[in-house]
This record gives C-alpha cells, structure tokens and sequence, in this order.
C-alpha cells in the first residue's frame, strides 16, 4: 500500500510540474499546436517502446482486436482536449489559475454523475462543492481582479478543459479495463495523437521546430504528461484505492502553484495559498470515507 501511495503522490506531482514546463516552451517561443503536438507524438512513441520492450524481454502477450482498441482510442479523444484547452488557458492566464480551474473537474465529475446516472452526491460532497467553489475564489484571487491578468478566452478555455478531463475520467473507467495498464496508455495516447494532428497537422516535425530545441521539450513533456502519471497511476491506485488515491492525487494543486510561483515568479498570496488548502481540505472530504473502504484487489486495472 505504501508504494502505491507513493507511486500515486509522485503521479500527481509529475502533473503539477508539467504546467510550469509548458510555460516556460511559451517563453522561449513555442505554440500551442508544438506543445500539444510533441507531448503526444513522444508520449506514444516512449509508451509503445515500453510495450515491445516488455513483450520481448518479459515475455508479455498482449492481444490487439479492433473490439477492445477502438473505444480506447476513442477516449484518447478526451485527453487530447484537456490538452489542447488547458495549454490554450494557461497561455491566456498565469500557471497558478490555469491549475484552478482545471481542478473544478472534481464538481464537474459529480455533475457529470447526475446527469448520466441519476447518482445524486452525497450532503458531505456537496458540502465540499462549496468548499472548492470558496476555495477558487480565494485561491484564484477573484476578490481582486485588478491584481491578475484577466483573459476571458483563457477563463473559458480552462473551464473546457476541467469539463474535458471530467469526462475522461468517466470514459476512462469505463474503457479498456481488462488491457494491461501500459498497453492500455500508448492505445489512448495514439488516439490523443491522432486527434491532436488533425486539429494540428504535425508541421513540427519538418519545419525546423525540433532542432531549434522542441525534441527536447517534447521528451519532457512526454514523460511528466503521458508516460510517468498514467503509468504511476495504473500500478498505484489498485493498491492504494480510489479514495485515498483522489487525495494523494490532489497534490497536483500546490506543486503547480508552487513552482509557478518559483520558476515563473508568479505572485501567490498568503490568501492564495489558503484557497489552495482549502481545496484540498474539500478534496478530503469529498473522499474520506471512500479512502477508509477496502482497497480494489491488487490485480485490478486502473483507468
């Protein structure tokens, strides 16, 4: 159970740090269309790499059928607009409020479950929706307007993508859960891939993007984006549980934060800061008492 703990926190800190990443690419010159494209371009080519490496040497089979690929690369889908919305949001907005509002995926998720399922939340989690929506507004400095960059766009775009990796993780569980964990990834991320590239033909990979020094962001954000989380996630959440994995997965918010807030020089308040313990605080509560049930057996599959 601790190395799932662990290999879930170190997931969630992998997510936070990327946002700063992809910040810095915009400084030195980037576009959105070369981040998004060479995250997901290197992410599938380290995963499938994974996937032959394990097949040869562990002797792994892993069976390919259109019945339980296409629905997989479907969700890919999905992960691509989280992209592709959170990158457009954070180039509007500073890093620390882009995180904020993808975090509003946690109530868009229960929402998500009313809509679909009729499955009405429970008085504790709707006591956390208000702790969150409190938290947001201290955390993403809404009291003081005057004091942040204000993007419309970016606003907007942020929200997408909280609303898009909502739905990922409704499709995400739901999706693909016999296939072994990294076997399922590098079919998500290839959708992701394919998606992205017809929103954004990849005109990065000959029109001199990659020698000016977009192969070795891509890597980066190859390996913080799509290859260390989902992998981490897949091998820890079996072991740890959903509950207390949505907690340790909370830990995304304050690295974000805090490395925008050093590597970026981003200002972040002392109020700020407690908007941000605030949502975790209702991230908790919200899952408490499903990190107290028993754990999934380990040989379980993760989204």
């Amino acid at each position: 159970m601790i190395r799932g703990a662990i290999l879930v926190f170190l997931g969630a800190c992998s997510f936070g740090v990327l946002t700063t990443l992809v910040k810095i690419s915009y400084k030195e010159g980037f576009t959105l269309a070369e981040v998004t494209g060479a995250q997901v371009f290197f992410g599938a080519i380290i995963l499938w790499l994974i996937l032959a490496g394990r097949a040869l040497f562990q002797n792994i089979k892993f069976h390919f059928t259109w019945k339980n690929s296409w629905k997989v690369l479907l969700t890919g889908i999905s992960t691509g607009l989280v992209s592709l919305c959170y990158y457009k949001s954070i180039q509007e907005l500073p890093a620390s409020i882009g995180i904020l509002l993808l975090m509003q995926f946690t109530w868009i998720s229960m929402l998500l479950e009313i809509i679909i399922h009729q499955k009405f939340p429970t008085r504790m989690q709707w006591i956390s929706v208000i702790f969150i929506l409190f938290g947001t507004y201290l955390a993403g400095n809404i009291y003081s307007l005057d004091n942040i960059p204000f993007s419309l766009e970016g606003i907007g775009y942020g929200f997408l993508a909280g609303f898009f990796y909502a739905v990922f993780i409704w499709a995400n569980g739901r999706v693909g859960n016999a296939l072994v964990p990294v076997q399922k990834s590098a079919m998500m991320i290839t959708g992701a891939c394919l998606f992205i590239f017809v929103i954004f033909p990849p005109e990065f990979l000959w029109n001199g993007s990659m020698s000016a020094g977009l192969w070795s962001w891509g890597l980066i954000f190859a390996l913080f984006g799509t290859v260390i989380p989902p992998l981490f996630y897949a091998y820890g959440i079996p072991q740890t549980g959903v509950g207390l994995s949505s907690i340790l997965s909370s830990a995304e918010l304050p690295v974000a934060v805090f490395f925008s807030s050093w590597l970026l020089a981003e200002e972040v308040t002392a109020l700020q800061w407690i908007g941000v313990a605030t949502i975790l605080f209702a991230i908790v509560v919200a899952n408490v008492k499903k990190a107290k049930s028993p754990l999934a057996p380990k040989g379980g599959k993760t989204p």
